[in-house]
């Protein structure tokens, strides 16, 4: 068996390095000035080098090599063997020079893996070993020089180089059964992972994850919660419930008609049937048709209708008509009475919790605080968040078969692109995607990122991603303000995204967070159906750590709602408050003393302040507070939200507390993996503080853009958002190691 040595002539030598950059096995290196051979069993006997030198110093010479089981025998024989994985020459040369430089009174077996970690820039390293700064400058010379001619960074190129030794290792190992052909998984991946469709596809998923979550599949379940389990009552197995929303449609129908021409009120205390009917009769109408308002159940919105008065021309339009005339509504109320549908006259009728406790109540003789405290505190402000749970199982099982399939890796691996150029790691995606479900595990999972300015910067931003504790609170904005619009969910979920990518280039632009990012290493797997467990497993975990979280901290917050909610100093001294008296209460006292600061965001009402406070406790707190504050009245929840909101100053409310400081239980958690009270508080103070500025931004601009701009407050916002832009543009100054106090 034949091999190959090779000699250096130093005399002919000249210092060029071509032979070294020639040689991509890192045989050869340059040592002070010279062509050296670093180990001759690198060689792979090829000869690129013999061309690339100018001055024919490079030789070949052709050995007898012992067989390889022979070999083997004396190199065990040898004593302790070091493995050693073969980089590309640049590497090597630089690795080279780091071992003569600085490690020579390190153990031999110990100089190459110093020699690693120094080329990676290792800060805890480079703090053990104080290299001089002269020494150091001059290493950093080769390393720069590998980085260039392998245009990556120091660490990813060590990080690259492993993975394509393991690909050859197992390349060598096994043989594939369809060698040179694409599987199933990478011809997907050709399209989901490709540059330009990566993240089209990504919003075009999240954006049927979320429609389905709280609009297709998800709202009517929620619906059934609010309006059924929680509500009225429900029909068993839906039997009957078309025949009964067909009667209350013709009842609010002939209702409408009547109001065109006659003032009906049933509710009058002095209210007579017969009266009624003979007044009605007796109208007669000045004109064929009139117009009414009328308020559009899901939007709230109010639109002119024409009421006919004898009757509805053919080639009157439906959208702006109303389907019965004033004659035949008459002749209705004459036929069925004034009496309102009743439900329960259709099918199996199944009454709500409130209806169930209340009689409950009602039939114990319970005292009118009791009952106020567990049907207007427990029952309403609990029920409020778990209405929502149908929507979050729906979210949580479609987001769960992501993951399961593999297709979450590949997105973690298409934002690792657009990361790496805000500052952050693709590993920080991990973390995020996890805060999907809860922000304490996502804050968590930030131990996986070695780089310390990484992880602090990414524990500062999961939160922002809307955890499953937010998704009631969404729906709820969404369902109230903007007609159950899948849009206001989806834009949710980006709007956190957003909120990563600027705090991201912002953050790394101070002295803080500087340096670049660690690489991102991850195994993509082959796309595959999840099992049904496993799903259902992962869906039921998250679900049933929100119920929990409902049972214990949101019952308890509800309560200490509720009671500082009704409990108030009127004019005749402290006692229990009617709805009417809310004003007075003792959370109206506390909302309305800081209400101020939150005015520029076009909320400044105590309801809203105090939900958004006690968001921090839990925030799904945020729609059982909600649930207390805007239940009492004669409107339902959504209509006095929508009393309270517009959809600016709505918007401006979603935005603010989903950016804000998180609950305390995540609070918790940061505080945890900070490790320091310093830094937990600098990192709630940038939430809140981001989550105040896109806040205001939202609410002032969008004023301006309706024409109700305040000069002030556009001034202020254009003054942040030229602050946001400078931050974006300025000029990153690269940092190699974190000099900032920690603790």
């Amino acid at each position: 068996m034949k091999r190959q040595i090779i000699h250096i002539d130093q005399e002919k030598c000249n210092g060029c390095g071509a032979c070294a950059r020639a040689c991509h096995e890192g045989a050869i290196g340059m040592v002070n000035g010279k062509a050296k051979l670093l180990r001759d069993d690198y060689c792979d006997g090829l000869g690129d080098c013999l061309p690339a030198c100018p001055t024919g110093a490079i030789t070949f010479e052709q050995r007898e090599a012992a067989p390889y089981n022979e070999a083997a025998v004396q190199a065990a024989k040898g004593g302790k063997t070091i493995p050693t994985h073969k980089f590309s020459g640049p590497v090597e040369h630089a690795i080279a020079h780091i071992e003569e430089a600085v490690l020579h009174d390190k153990p031999a077996a110990q100089q190459r893996w110093y020699a690693i970690k120094i080329f990676e820039r290792d800060d805890k390293v480079l703090e053990q070993l104080q290299i001089p700064a002269d020494v150091m400058q001059h290493i950093e010379t080769d390393i720069k020089a590998a980085e260039t001619e392998l245009d990556d960074d120091a660490e990813s190129i060590i990080t690259n180089e492993r993975y394509v030794y393991i690909a050859q290792v197992i390349k060598s190992c096994y043989k594939k059964k369809s060698a040179g052909k694409l599987s199933a998984s990478d011809k997907i991946d050709k399209i989901v992972t490709n540059r330009w469709l990566g993240l089209p596809i990504f919003a075009a998923v999240m954006f049927i994850v979320y429609w389905v979550a709280m609009v297709g599949v998800g709202a009517p379940a929620t619906d059934w919660a609010n309006d059924g389990l929680f509500g009225d009552g429900w029909h068993l197995f839906g039997i009957g419930s078309s025949a009964y929303s067909e009667a209350a449609d013709e009842y609010t129908t002939a209702s409408e008609a009547i109001s065109g021409y006659y003032e009906l009120d049933t509710e009058a205390e002095d209210f007579d049937a017969d009266t009624a009917l003979a007044e009605m009769k007796a109208v007669t109408a000045d004109s064929e048709s009139t117009t009414i308002e009328v308020e559009d159940e899901e939007t709230l919105a109010i639109n002119d209708m024409t009421v006919y008065y004898d009757s509805i021309p053919d080639d009157a339009d439906e959208e702006t008509t109303i389907g019965m005339s004033y004659v035949d509504a008459v002749s209705y109320f004459e036929e069925n009475g004034f009496d309102e549908p009743d439900p329960a006259d259709y099918g199996v009728w199944v009454p709500g919790v409130p209806v169930l406790v209340g009689n409950a109540l009602e039939a114990a003789g319970a005292a009118d605080w009791l009952s106020g405290l567990i049907l207007d505190g427990i029952v309403a402000g609990v029920g409020a968040v778990l209405g929502f749970v149908p929507q979050m199982l729906v979210l949580f099982l479609m987001l769960a078969f992501l993951e399961a399939c593999g297709y979450m890796a590949r997105i973690a691996f298409v934002l690792d692109r657009i990361f790496r150029k805000f500052g952050l790691s693709g590993k920080s995606f991990i973390p995020m995607l996890i805060g999907t479900g809860c922000g304490i595990p996502g804050v968590m999972a930030s131990r996986t990122i070695e780089n310390e300015r990484d992880r602090r910067m990414t524990i500062m931003t999961t939160t922002f991603i809307p955890c499953g504790a937010k998704v009631p609170f969404i729906g709820m904005i969404a369902g109230a303000l903007f007609g159950g619009s899948a849009w206001v969910s989806t834009s949710a979920y980006f709007i956190g995204m957003a909120a990563i990518v600027i705090s991201g280039i912002m953050l790394k632009k101070t002295r803080m967070f500087s340096g670049d990012p660690a690489p991102f290493v991850m195994e993509l797997p082959a796309y595959h159906w999840p099992t049904l467990g496993n799903v259902l497993r992962s869906m039921w975990e998250r679900g049933w750590s929100f119920i929990k979280k409902a049972g214990t901290i949101i019952l308890l917050s509800t309560i200490f709602v509720w009671f500082t909610t009704y409990f108030g100093w009127a004019e005749d001294g402290f006692r229990m408050l009617s709805d009417e008296e809310i004003n007075y209460s003792i959370l109206a006292k506390i909302g309305g003393a800081i209400a101020w600061i939150f005015a520029p965001l076009g909320w400044g009402n105590w309801q809203a302040v105090v939900a958004s406070i006690t968001g921090l406790v839990a925030k799904e707190n945020i729609v059982g507070t909600l649930g207390i504050l805007y239940g009492g009245g004669d409107g339902t929840v959504y209509q006095n939200l929508a009393t309270a909101f517009n959809g600016i100053t709505g918007y401006s409310f979603l935005v603010f507390n989903l950016l804000c400081a998180p609950c305390f239980a995540a609070i918790g958690a940061i505080k945890r993996e900070m490790n320091s009270q310093k830094w937990t508080w600098f990192a709630i103070g940038y939430q809140c503080g981001f989550a105040y500025a896109i806040a205001l931004m939202v609410n002032q601009f969008g004023a301006l853009f309706t024409g109700n701009g305040n000069v002030l407050g556009v001034i202020v916002g254009v003054v942040l958002l030229a602050f946001i832009v400078y931050m974006l543009v300025k000029p990153y100054k690269e940092a190699t190691k974190l000099t900032a106090k920690i603790k």
